[in-house]
């Protein structure tokens, strides 16, 4: 294998060069727990990279721009091969990001990858809700840590196809592990919010997702709030408030129902600034108390008043529908702020948009889960390190001295 002095001492050089590198010593934390030293080395090398190649972050280019010749081996063994774990990586990097950003929303976005052929690991054609077609891709979900100046993407799943569990050949070609298998969205997503809030000792935000292309919610929904989770959640108009009774024809009511018979009843406008010339942008929303069970004795009413779901819609008045319907279980009295999280969420997708063209987001030369495990946990590195450092500028803060 190619030597690993030249990076060694290309890095070495600049951290004499300029005092207090924040990339280095950014790296030194958050590959603390890297077992060897090559690996954080070829780390820092691949996080450079992302940072500051222009284009397509191929492995390639940032060998020849980082490193200044061709290790490409080198990278393509630290990316795919090495046995590097991923959770401490992102663990460490969703603390810094929580206590610089302090999120106000935990959001949750499916990211669509889209692929040539059939052996890169998760890739089949199928339905991507986010872009509301077909596509041969990987898709997978991102846990975003969100506030008002800015968002990081600090925990990813895969999402396995079914049709990857017997397939033994894909499988092993792509080195997916024997009790990785098919599970739900919602599985995948309830156990990132589990590792966030029990192993990395986050406290938990408000989980906010467009769920409106997606059927049966209501998994995921059980699931936030027996983990006491609040939640804000888009649905489509046609959920099911509930199953309908059994042995009985009748149609479930929707949510779209609940939202037309509280029309003229719990509406409220609220304005922000945002329009052409500094116009205030009016919206109408109707707030709505959802049926639910009663109320046992055990709960007790101000319990249960406590557990109910209300729906939030923002109602066009002139043309008599819904823009938007969103489940909560969160105060609505406060409705200022659930509409501030929900308008919180379209960051996430503007990151999403920055990372593929500046981070490469997209640009994953590999085909094994280890592999892309790595590559997204870097991204977020790269784009943590950008925002971290926006953060610090914001408020006076020496971004260096706090890593040396």
């Amino acid at each position: 294998m190619t030597s690993l002095t030249k990076p060694d001492t290309i890095i070495s050089a600049r951290r004499k060069s300029v005092v207090g590198d924040a990339i280095s010593q950014f790296c030194d934390d958050l590959f603390s727990s890297f077992l060897r030293s090559d690996q954080r080395r070829w780390g820092e090398v691949y996080l450079r990279g992302l940072i500051s190649v222009s284009g397509r972050r191929s492995i390639r280019r940032i060998s020849e721009q980082v490193v200044g010749w061709r290790a490409d081996q080198c990278l393509q063994q630290f990316v795919n091969q090495s046995p590097w774990k991923w959770e401490p990586v992102r663990a460490r990097l969703a603390q810094q990001v929580d206590a610089a950003l302090r999120p106000k929303a935990w959001v949750v976005e499916e990211v669509v990858f889209p692929k040539c052929g059939t052996n890169s690991v998760g890739v089949e054609k199928q339905y991507a809700h986010s872009a509301g077609r077909v596509l041969n891709c990987q898709l997978g979900l991102s846990v975003f840590l969100v506030g008002e100046d800015g968002s990081c993407p600090v925990n990813w799943r895969l999402l396995l196809p079914r049709s990857w569990d017997g397939d033994a050949a894909r499988r092993s070609s792509a080195h997916v592990p024997d009790n990785e298998r098919h599970r739900s969205r919602w599985d995948q997503l309830l156990d990132a919010v589990d590792e966030m809030s029990a192993d990395w000792d986050l406290i938990p935000a408000p989980v906010v997702i467009d769920a409106q292309h997606v059927p049966h919610v209501e998994p995921l929904l059980e699931g936030l709030e027996k983990r006491g989770l609040g939640y804000v959640v888009r649905v489509a108009e046609n959920t099911p408030t509930a199953a309908p009774a059994t042995g009985t024809l009748a149609r479930a009511q929707t949510i779209g129902d609940v939202v037309a018979q509280s029309v003229g009843r719990t509406e409220v406008t609220l304005s922000w600034p945002g329009g052409a010339g500094g116009r205030l942008i009016r919206s109408r929303f109707v707030v709505a108390l959802l049926p639910g069970p009663a109320a046992s004795h055990e709960l007790g009413q101000a319990r249960a008043r406590r557990r109910q779901r209300r729906v939030i819609a923002d109602w066009s008045p002139n043309r008599r529908r819904s823009k938007a319907v969103w489940l909560t279980n969160l105060n609505v009295s406060r409705l200022p702020d659930l509409i501030g999280l929900i308008r919180l969420r379209r960051r996430t997708g503007e990151e999403l948009a920055r990372m593929n063209e500046h981070s490469g987001l997209r640009h994953f030369e590999g085909r094994s889960y280890r592999g892309w495990h790595h590559h997204v946990t870097l991204v977020s590195a790269a784009h943590g390190y950008l925002l971290l450092g926006r953060l610090a500028d914001s408020v006076g803060d020496d971004w260096v001295a706090q890593y040396v």
